[in-house]
């Protein structure tokens, strides 16, 4: 394997595109690749050959449709299906984008990658670990939680120590036409931001039922259980006497509500925990955890914890922990591991 060479992943954004330019001026052979994920990859995909031809780099296209449809796309519409608020991007990394860059790189004779995350890497003990970016705002170490070593020891994240404005200034420097193009806010296989319209078009039967009020009433009937997430306070149309909001999502279809102070939770358990180091950690240790991508971090003590689930419960209480979604778990700035929601334990305020 070439170690001089580098595979990659162009997205036909500036960040990516200033990824490239980075790794050039650091001596590398640069080769890029654009990954067809579904039809919407199009115009991400005109746009990452108009860059590698700026910058004077091969491009390749990588098709993962199959794979992309099978590890993301079905998955996410059968948690909503289910209940659940899903995040595919924290699927899609491990099982589809990184995948596939290594795959292609492996075709190429190309030993390492790269991607425009922002986030950083650093060795502990033999061990590659996820590392947050110097820039709060622009942190995706938690979207990179589920990565296995065989990938973090051939990735490269050149983005991690710099600012969003940072990035851009050097595209504009660099003349890329991206260098002003917004960054991407939705979810990149529903464009107009209605998953609910994507799940039923992609012929998922919809699970009905009620709203139940926190007193236990049964209300109104909803849209459907895929329209709606927890911590949900608009577009609900239920008349209460003060402001409600969605508290749970149950799999027979309705839809628990609650009232100011009821958004609070103790502790969740986590079904298939990954392990950084694949170490299992002790009862009691302290971490920092992200229920939430944009969330600050809450201190939390583990309750439980073996190949199967890991069971936390938070130093004080944490709102909106919703069942499907990720929690990554820290060491001071080091990802540790991590899992997804299967149960939220909520607090009690007597």
């Amino acid at each position: 394997m070439n170690t001089k060479k580098i595979l990659v992943g162009v997205s036909g954004g500036v960040d990516s595109s200033v990824c490239v330019d980075m790794l050039k001026k650091q001596g590398f052979e640069v080769y890029g690749a654009v990954i067809n994920f579904n039809k919407h990859s199009d115009s991400a995909i005109a746009d990452a050959r108009k860059v590698c031809e700026h910058l004077h780099i091969p491009i390749c296209v990588i098709d993962a449709k199959e794979s992309f449809e099978k590890n993301v796309i079905d998955p996410f519409c059968q948690n909503y299906i289910d209940g659940k608020t899903p995040n595919p991007c924290v699927i899609c990394n491990p099982l589809v984008k990184m995948k596939s860059l290594c795959d292609k790189a492996d075709e190429m004779g190309i030993y390492n990658i790269a991607t425009g995350h922002y986030a950083q890497l650093e060795e502990i003990d033999g061990f590659i670990h996820v590392k947050k970016a110097i820039s709060p705002n622009k942190d995706q170490s938690y979207m990179l939680y589920r990565l296995p070593q065989e990938i973090l020891k051939r990735l490269i994240l050149p983005l991690g120590q710099y600012d969003k404005s940072e990035i851009r200034q050097k595209a504009q420097e660099i003349e890329l036409f991206t260098a002003d193009k917004p960054d991407s806010q939705e979810i990149c296989f529903i464009p107009d931001g209605n998953h609910a319209k994507y799940i039923e078009e992609k012929g998922y039967k919809v699970k009905k039922g009620f709203f139940i009020s926190p007193e236990g009433k049964k209300l109104s009937q909803h849209k459907g259980i895929h329209n709606y997430t927890v911590g949900q306070r608009k577009g609900l149309n239920i008349a209460l006497g003060k402001p409600a909001f969605v508290k749970e999502i149950c799999s027979n279809g309705n839809i628990l509500l609650g009232y100011a102070g009821d958004e609070f939770f103790t502790g969740v358990v986590l079904s298939n925990p990954v392990y950084t180091t694949g170490k299992l950690f002790e009862k009691g240790t302290k971490f920092t955890v992200k229920v939430r991508s944009a969330s600050k971090g809450d201190d939390a003590f583990i309750e439980e914890c073996d190949n199967e689930k890991i069971i936390f419960r938070f130093a004080q209480p944490v709102r909106a922990a919703a069942k499907g979604q990720s929690v990554v778990i820290y060491d001071d700035n080091i990802v540790m591991g991590g899992g997804f929601i299967i149960e939220a334990i909520p607090f009690k305020n007597n």
